[in-house]
């Protein structure tokens, strides 16, 4: 099975704040996230984390590599070239990239830690899939975001906190794309 995440900004106690998570502390946040993660993950599932994988984290990447199951992709995020020269990239990670194209249930997608507005295959029932934003519906590019229905957020913070496939990706998006367009914050 292949599952997507983005955010999870494990070890980093601002992002509870920043974020409006519902957690007292980075170690309380780090246990919810790794429980969340093996309880949907298998061995051999993939994984692609969209990335900020970790961020100011007291403990050593590999500790939460060697914590969580499956098959794990990154694609590079604004956080994750800290943390990336201190781990053994090979021994936890299929791969490191700055974007990525596969395909999932026949649909192609294009991952990149930040939303595009364009890319490969938009036109043929491709995806975009980023993260970078977290749950941020107060940007200039928000009703853009809200408007294109192929750009999926695969941030933690809109996705329960927890890995999730492409077509759970999918309702995840839709229903926070119309619980902040509702509020008022989306389209003109």
């Amino acid at each position: 099975m292949i599952f997507y995440t983005a955010d999870l900004h494990l070890g980093h106690t601002n992002v509870i704040r920043h974020c409006d998570r519902p957690f007292r502390n980075a170690d309380e946040m780090d246990a919810e996230l790794i429980e969340r993660w093996n309880r949907k993950v298998h061995r051999n599932d993939t994984v692609y984390i969209v990335g900020d994988f970790i961020f100011r984290c007291h403990r050593p990447p590999e500790e939460y590599f060697d914590l969580l199951k499956g098959k794990k992709h990154l694609i590079l995020g604004n956080h994750d070239k800290y943390w990336l020269k201190k781990v053994d990239v090979e021994k936890h990670l299929e791969s490191v990239s700055p974007m990525l194209y596969i395909s999932d249930s026949g649909h192609p997608v294009v991952m990149c830690h930040y939303p595009m507005l364009t890319w490969p295959g938009v036109g043929r029932g491709g995806y975009m899939v980023y993260g970078h934003i977290h749950n941020n519906v107060n940007m200039d590019y928000w009703p853009l975001l809200v408007s294109r229905d192929q750009m999926l957020n695969a941030g933690t913070d809109i996705n329960d906190f927890e890995p999730v496939t492409l077509e759970e990706m999918i309702r995840n998006n839709q229903r926070f794309k119309q619980n902040n367009t509702v509020a008022g914050i989306g389209l003109p």
